[in-house]
């Protein structure tokens, strides 16, 4: 018996076996952990992902004037990110800890949820706590000198053709189109940032530094609060300047600002300094014309715009010509070379588009500004454009256009800022 059992016990075989059942709650004990591990930060994304979602919408909301809690807890329930989860939500406006705690615009999403992990909730006798939070707020995104005013899914900002557009700003649209900013055809785009409230269109026609800026806050009109003035009645006859004396004025002339039924420009003039209200006319200026006006704002209304609207004139310069035209820096009209009754119609036709054109003798400086139609910018290259806006329903550019913003000091044309919503916590 002592023989057998000495020899049992000197008996190696079966030793893993031993080995591997004394370890096996230990190896049990690290799967489970980590399957718990895995579950805890899936959760955890889950969360945070909620949270992150919940903060935008929380400042989308602030930026309509919205009601905030209503936006957060909509945007929780309707994208169902936490369906699985009792969650616990606070919502700050401003935030009360953070770097954001003075901004307005800021929204702070905290979520906090409860749930039990299958194999530690063997051995704990409470699930553990997740937790996410978010803040997110109105930040600048850049200075732009075109604003395109769409707001509906058709395309707001339209380059094609040759045109070789080098912006020293951005161009921002708010088409909720996902084609809302394209460039198409051997164009080629040097301006920053270029955003839409839509899409844009991907392509190899945006210059390598260009930041794309899709999805993003609509901009405001910089000049919603700008109205037309009363039309005087009756206005003083049209303004008809040829190069010679038949049938207008011949060249040299000069005009001082008041109303007139029509502008058409085919020679040289100069204008005084002023607002030139045109009633149910156009602003016409040739191939020909040679054409001054330091510190004028043209004026396109009509008396009759209220019943009807077609009777609002459009604007057309020839890229022939030689214009120097700059807007006033006080007044009602500050800032703005060309101002378009926003009553003016739009059905798509050449009749509705604006043509601003000139060749490299051409200075503009302040804002076009055809709020209810489309600007079509066909300038050629060399062109002293310092300054120079375009805010339009829709904007064009087909020929080759340089357009910089270096803007005097104390002037009052200036870039537009432009905002968006981003995560900064």
């Amino acid at each position: 018996m002592l023989k057998a059992f000495k020899k049992l016990w000197n008996n190696e075989r079966g030793n893993a076996l031993i080995i591997f059942g004394a370890s096996l709650p230990l190896l049990m004990g690290a799967a489970g952990l980590a399957s718990d591990t895995i579950q805890w930060a899936l959760w955890k994304r889950e969360l945070q992902r909620a949270a992150d979602s919940a903060a935008i919408a929380g400042v989308y909301a602030v930026a309509v004037s919205a009601n905030v809690n209503d936006a957060v807890n909509a945007d929780l329930t309707h994208n169902n990110h936490v369906a699985d989860f009792t969650v616990d939500t606070d919502i700050e406006h401003s935030p009360l800890a953070g770097s954001y705690t003075t901004d307005v615009n800021a929204v702070r999403v905290l979520l906090a949820a409860q749930k039990e992990l299958g194999f530690s909730s063997l051995f704990m006798t409470s699930a553990p706590t997740i937790r996410a939070t978010a803040t997110a707020t109105i930040i600048p995104t850049g200075n732009y000198c075109v604003i395109s005013l769409e707001s509906t899914s058709a395309t707001g900002i339209s380059i094609g053709g040759t045109a070789d557009v080098d912006l020293g700003c951005g161009m921002i649209t708010n088409s909720t189109s996902m084609d809302a900013a394209v460039a198409f055809g051997s164009s080629q785009v040097n301006a920053t940032p270029i955003a839409a409230v839509g899409g844009i269109e991907a392509s190899d026609n945006w210059g390598d530094d260009v930041q794309l800026l899709p999805f993003n806050l609509a901009q405001e009109d910089p000049f919603a609060d700008v109205y037309p003035p009363a039309v005087p009645n009756p206005c003083n006859s049209q303004i008809n300047v040829n190069p010679s004396n038949g049938n207008g004025n011949g060249n040299g002339s000069t005009f001082s600002p008041g109303c007139y039924s029509n502008i058409t420009i085919n020679g040289t003039v100069t204008l005084d300094p002023g607002t030139y209200i045109i009633d149910g006319g156009d602003l016409n200026i040739g191939a020909q014309a040679n054409v001054t006006c330091n510190g004028c704002t043209f004026i396109l209304t009509s008396q009759t715009a209220d019943t009807n609207p077609s009777s609002i004139g459009n604007v057309t310069i020839n890229g022939g010509a030689t214009v120097d035209l700059s807007a006033p820096n006080t007044g009602d009209y500050a800032g703005i070379v060309i101002y378009q009754d926003r009553r003016a119609i739009y059905d798509g036709s050449a009749n509705t588009t604006n043509l601003i054109n000139g060749n490299a003798s051409s200075s503009f400086e302040g804002a076009f500004y055809f709020p209810s139609q489309k600007a079509q910018f066909t300038g050629t290259a060399g062109m002293d454009t310092e300054c120079m806006q375009l805010v339009a329903r829709r904007v064009e550019f087909i020929g080759t256009a340089g357009i910089t913003n270096n803007c005097p000091s104390g002037g009052a044309s200036q870039s537009f800022e432009g905002r968006s919503v981003r995560l900064v916590e």
